[in-house]
């Protein structure tokens, strides 16, 4: 959920990480204490703090801090945070809340001072993606998490849905062998889009954008490991998107994978405004005994030596990352999106985007 009117086919994307239903059939997550957390910034994946909190009795959102006085007045009037105090500033939220989390939403520009700041207070963070748009932002980060012994999540819901858990599983099973080739997309409506999406120094690009959500998924489904990128970028027929300023809409990146195989990535922002959903994700898994993909279409299918081709009808439950980053802090399980592979795919996509800014394959290892 984004509360600023530009961000509206950003809420049709949150759709796809949980349903509404799907939430409200998980159980309640009691913890011994009560939680007090800040929401800076109202642009980006707010729903995946906002819609599991039915079911985190213990939760609060105390405070909300926004540079947009009508975003904040259109905030405090969502149930969940009615009574949060609301801050023009963020540092002066910090600086008279007592927190236990801040989840740091907003533009891309920015957010890596916002996250330094909060760590240095001695808060835990969950924070929009990418957690830095520039390599020394992300140096900073890590610094400041050696002097803090807290806890840092990043907002991939797509870690957490169920087709791309099930792919996981069949990849984890053996059945479709070793994985040799990945193909990925992300074909997203241009839509009305706000003005720091046009900017290079606050969007930051496309590939650290919606591109950290497929090398994520590339990675993790698959159990390979990404050694050299090279990558293209483009605002493509820009005089039939006289709004997109800066803002790259055409991307391609080529990665080569530690066993020698392949995995391309290839994103847009030219699906129609016809189309009958915001966004067109896939994911294709190539392996030695077999092949396994999803896309909203067809489902997530297997084929392999195994037997027939299959459609996987029973699907892992749906979950939500913050409920996920909430049992790990307080309760001490292992996360399921961990801080090594938080600041590992950060920086893919930052070097996956010098590649196509610089004309060159770049060693990702």
């Amino acid at each position: 959920m984004a509360f600023h009117s530009a961000n509206l086919s950003r809420r049709e994307m949150l759709q796809g990480s949980l349903t509404a239903a799907a939430a409200q059939s998980q159980p309640l997550l009691r913890l011994d204490r009560r939680v007090r957390v800040a929401l800076i910034g109202l642009e980006g994946h707010t729903g995946e703090i906002l819609r599991p909190l039915p079911q985190l009795p213990d939760v609060e959102i105390v405070a909300v801090a926004d540079e947009d006085e009508k975003a904040l007045a259109a905030a405090v009037r969502h149930p969940r945070l009615k009574s949060a105090r609301t801050y023009t500033d963020y540092r002066r939220l910090l600086e008279r809340e007592q927190l236990d989390i801040a989840a740091i939403c907003g533009p891309n520009g920015g957010r890596a001072a916002r996250i330094v700041a909060a760590i240095e207070r001695g808060l835990h963070v969950v924070a929009e993606k990418p957690l830095a748009i520039e390599p020394e932002e992300l140096d900073r980060i890590e610094q400041a998490l050696k002097r803090r012994p807290v806890r840092l999540s990043m907002l991939l819901p797509m870690r957490f849905s169920p087709p791309y858990q099930a792919l996981k599983q069949v990849v984890d099973s053996g059945e479709i062998g070793e994985i040799g080739q990945i193909t990925a997309q992300k074909s997203y409506k241009l839509g009305e889009r706000a003005a720091w999406y046009r900017k290079r120094e606050t969007y930051g690009g496309t590939i650290p954008w919606i591109g950290i959500h497929m090398v994520d998924l590339m990675r993790w489904t698959s159990g390979r490991e990404m050694v050299e990128a090279v990558s293209f970028q483009t605002c493509f027929a820009r005089s039939a998107f006289p709004d997109l300023g800066e803002m790259e809409n055409v991307t391609g990146t080529l990665f080569r994978l530690d066993n020698g195989g392949a995995a391309l990535l290839h994103m847009d922002y030219l699906r129609p405004q016809t189309a009958p959903t915001h966004g067109d994700d896939r994911l294709r898994l190539a392996g030695s005994r077999g092949i396994a993909e999803y896309q909203a279409a067809t489902g997530v299918t297997v084929m392999s030596n195994a037997g027939k081709p299959r459609v996987i009808e029973e699907l892992p439950p749906a979950r939500w990352l913050f409920v996920d980053f909430l049992e790990s802090v307080y309760r001490g399980g292992r996360p399921g999106l961990t801080l090594e592979e938080i600041l590992r795919v950060n920086r893919i996509v930052l070097l996956a985007r010098r590649s196509a800014e610089e004309g060159r394959i770049v060693k990702l290892v």
